[in-house]
């Protein structure tokens, strides 16, 4: 694995490090600490591996919005995702991008790079992950333009849901959960929370 430059470093020559789109992905923000006036202010961080939880959710989730969104031409849910726009190169998790939003040729294929915001962003708390820089990604996708975000805490069983110019709710137990406008999705944190129950099939 690569080390993690330890450098500021520009959006530009984060873009053009040869493994930023290894697994898992790194991602590009402004640093934390104080550096000289002048200087680039960026870096580059590797989100943490996905663990089974993590994996389970973000696929049960992907394929529940997909089933509504898809279809109808509404909406799609994509993982891992690079949305690179505002001086940041993030990788939520999970992005669903409206329909009309969604970059494609005049073959109607899907192209590769998506420079902007995600319409709505779903990030899992992984173990070894800030909690801190995951609500920074929802935040600025919020600053940007994008209309919903939530933050899964599959340890907590919560959903903390977050919307532009809005104070974040915490959603738990039997709440339904407010999904992206459009999007014919009843949903409540117990239903996400009950993928991570394996059901095994009986046999004979």
């Amino acid at each position: 694995m690569p080390a993690t430059p330890v450098q500021p470093l520009t959006l530009e020559a984060f873009l053009q490090l040869p493994y930023i789109e290894e697994s898992p992905a790194w991602e590009y923000m402004p640093a934390w600490e104080n550096t000289p006036t002048g200087e680039p202010t960026g870096q580059a961080q590797q989100k943490p591996m996905p663990q089974t939880q993590h994996s389970r959710l973000q696929f049960k989730l992907c394929e529940a919005i997909n089933q509504v969104g898809e279809g109808d031409e509404i909406a799609c849910a994509f993982p891992e995702l690079r949305c690179t726009f505002g001086d940041r190169s993030i990788v939520p998790d999970i992005s669903v991008l409206r329909w009309e939003r969604i970059p494609m040729t005049p073959d109607g294929d899907i192209m590769n790079k998506f420079n902007s915001y995600p319409d709505w962003a779903i990030e899992i708390l992984s173990p070894d992950q800030s909690a801190n820089r995951v609500t920074a990604n929802i935040l600025h996708c919020l600053k940007y333009g994008c209309e919903l975000g939530w933050f899964i805490d599959p340890k907590d069983r919560s959903i903390l849901v977050f919307r532009s110019k809005q104070e974040p709710i915490i959603f738990a137990r039997e709440d339904s959960l407010p999904v992206l406008a459009g999007i014919d999705l009843d949903i409540h944190v117990s239903q996400i929370f009950d993928w991570l129950k394996m059901k095994r099939i009986a046999t004979s």
